[in-house]
């Protein structure tokens, strides 16, 4: 069995609707040949620090997944972010609950660190959609980094996670196709719906075969 946490965030201060918790569940709903035998389970994050740091490790004890799933809205981009590495920064900016912490690094030492996920697999997953989909060295300095930085603390743990990524997705097309002048250009629920089964998929097919494996041999 392979357990999949999928997670995304609520509104948070200039960003009054969030489409990424309505995606995270949306996608634990997913049913497909290729889930058999996996659990999906979904959280929508408060986008606060002290939540991330109160309910990460919660969840990751409760599910025990093998996989990490996240999201996370950046509303400047037009395209979704596959993002490969959590940068040690963190921005003045408040959180939901108002806390603006000092802009300094997370934690005294390395620059950055890389996301343990299948990237080419992900992103070839991806392609043929409407919506374009790009590989990020830059997850930002708030709350989307923040939890890929403390997500990489889940998997350097003995039981935590195999693999862990992060997608940041643009803001929704409100308006209804027929009636936009660029509809082309637009992007709705149904196609980030669209890219997430399919890298949600690419996740639980590499999980599965790291779990059967064969294991190095003793010396």
């Amino acid at each position: 069995m392979i357990s999949v946490l999928l997670t995304g965030f609520g509104p948070f201060p200039g960003a009054p609707a969030n489409p990424t918790g309505a995606l995270a569940l949306r996608l634990a709903r997913l049913r497909h040949p290729a889930l058999h035998e996996a659990r999906l389970a979904a959280h929508v994050f408060r986008v606060s620090y002290a939540a991330v740091d109160r309910e990460l490790p919660a969840l990751i004890a409760r599910h025990r997944p093998d996989v990490l799933l996240m999201f996370g809205l950046a509303a400047r981009t037009r395209h979704v972010r596959i993002e490969t590495r959590a940068r040690n920064a963190r921005a003045a900016f408040p959180d939901a609950d108002g806390i603006a912490l000092p802009r300094r690094a997370i934690v005294p030492g390395a620059t950055h660190r890389m996301l343990p996920q299948p990237t080419p697999h992900i992103l070839s997953a991806s392609r043929g959609l409407r919506a374009p989909v790009r590989l990020s060295r830059d997850a930002g300095a708030y709350l989307c980094n923040y939890l890929c930085w403390r997500a990489l603390d889940m998997t350097a743990q003995p039981d935590g996670p195999q693999l862990a990524a992060f997608i940041h997705v643009p803001k929704l097309d409100t308006v209804p196709r027929r009636r936009s002048r660029d509809a082309s250009d637009r992007i709705t629920m149904d196609d980030l719906a669209r890219i997430g089964s399919r890298v949600l998929l690419a996740l639980v097919v590499a999980a599965r075969r790291r779990r059967c494996a064969p294991r190095p041999q003793a010396r």
